[in-house]
C-alpha cells in the first residue's frame, strides 16, 4: 500500500504557476539532474506537472508551479499514482469530467 504523503491544493483558482517559457524546478521536486522544462512543449509540460504533483511537499509548491486551468486540461492525460489521483478528485470532482465536456 502506498504510504507516501501527497499534498492537495485548497483550490484550483489558487494555482498561479507559469504557463510559458523554460522553468527549472526546485531540487526537492526534481532531482533527476535535468530539472528544466520547456512549458511550450506539450511533453515537457506534462512531465513537469507529474513531477510537481508527485513530489510537492507543501501547498506553496503547488501554487508556485501549477496553473489551475492548465491542470484541469492536462488531468486526464497525467500519469499519477492511483491514490494521488483519488485524493485530488475527491477535493475537485470537476477533474473527473473530461475537458471536452467542460467546454460543452
Amino acid at each position: 500500500m502506498d504510504q507516501r504523503h501527497f499534498v492537495v491544493a485548497e483550490s484550483l483558482s489558487g494555482l498561479h504557476g507559469p504557463v510559458r517559457g523554460v522553468v527549472t524546478l526546485d531540487r526537492w521536486l526534481d532531482w533527476s539532474g535535468d530539472s528544466r522544462y520547456d512549458l511550450d512543449d506539450a511533453g515537457d509540460l506534462q512531465l513537469m506537472y507529474q513531477a510537481v504533483l508527485n513530489q510537492a511537499g507543501s501547498a506553496a509548491d503547488l501554487a508556485r508551479w501549477l496553473h489551475g486551468p492548465t491542470l484541469r486540461h492536462l488531468w486526464p492525460s497525467l500519469w499519477l499514482p492511483a491514490r494521488l489521483r483519488a485524493l485530488w478528485q475527491a477535493r475537485f470532482p470537476e477533474l473527473t469530467t473530461p475537458p471536452q465536456a467542460l467546454a460543452g
